[in-house]
């Protein structure tokens, strides 16, 4: 696996453009994070699609669908008589016979695809994003009358992460790594840690109605999809960890906590709120 010790790191100081997305599909770990990422969330996104009555026949659109897994899952629910779109800014890891229609798209500078849709679902998407609550706007105006809009985001600025570590240095060192990620390295790439607290505001706001957001986290031990991704996080973004003052060393002895099982991570806190437009 990529996240072992030992990879080369990225170039430091390899240019950048402002506000890019942090976690580029073209990265050879990029497989690796669809993988801990649904793992980590499908049983929750699941069940509060579910919650949302018969999907059969529905037109579903699933923003970011990454490796697929929840768009394969609504095609299965929708049946022959449904549509499900999935797209992607780079949708390289979604097959092209899940059953579902892709579509490669920019959420922040095209229009969203023609509906309208009984169900949207964007999952750790605008978080990313610096346009994303006129973009919240437009998910909101496209959904069918009685459609729900279905947003999941990592709340990530609760810290004491490790909940049980081989040592302390190793717990302060996943505080460190966690702190550096929430306060400069996703903010420089236009990521807002306190999105997922502001989305159920927000869509009231936009006149959706029957809003209610349900918060989800779990424990994850060393070697499992939780901890695993801290090491995907590390190779992805392993020159800008050492921009903000992380030593090589202390990068590869995070990589080796997170395949130990001594070492128990608290996942991220997951924001899941759910709107519907009225069908007055």
């Amino acid at each position: 696996m990529s996240c072992e010790p030992g990879r080369p790191p990225a170039p430091a100081g390899a240019p950048r453009a402002a506000e890019s997305y942090a976690f580029d599909n073209d990265d050879p770990e990029a497989a690796h994070r669809h993988l801990y990422l649904a793992e980590i969330l499908d049983e929750l996104t699941i069940s509060r699609l579910s919650g949302l009555g018969d999907l059969a026949g529905g037109w579903c659109l699933e923003i970011g669908a990454g490796g697929g897994s929840i768009a394969g899952w609504l095609a299965r629910q929708a049946g022959p008589a449904g549509r499900v779109l999935a797209t992607d800014l780079n949708p390289r890891y979604l097959p092209a016979d899940g059953g579902y229609e892709v579509l490669r798209h920019d959420l922040t500078v095209e229009p969203i695809p023609a509906g309208p849709w009984d169900v949207i679902h964007v999952r750790l998407v605008l978080l990313h994003l610096p346009q994303r609550r006129e973009i919240l706007g437009r998910l909101a105006a496209a959904l069918a009358p009685g459609g729900a809009l279905v947003i999941e985001e990592f709340e990530t600025t609760f810290r004491k992460a490790a909940l049980v570590a081989p040592t302390p240095e190793a717990a302060a060192l996943v505080e460190i790594y966690h702190g550096l990620l929430v306060e400069r390295v996703l903010p420089a790439h236009g990521n807002d840690p306190t999105w997922a607290g502001r989305v159920h505001a927000a869509m009231l706001a936009e006149g959706l109605v029957d809003v209610e957001t349900v918060v989800h986290a779990r424990s994850w031990p060393g070697g499992t999809a939780g901890a695993l991704l801290i090491g995907a996080n590390i190779d992805q973004l392993y020159a800008e960890f050492l921009e903000a003052g992380m030593s090589a060393a202390e990068l590869d002895e995070l990589r080796r906590l997170v395949r130990d099982p001594r070492l128990v991570v608290r996942g991220n806190l997951t924001y899941s709120t759910i709107g519907r437009r009225s069908r007055g």
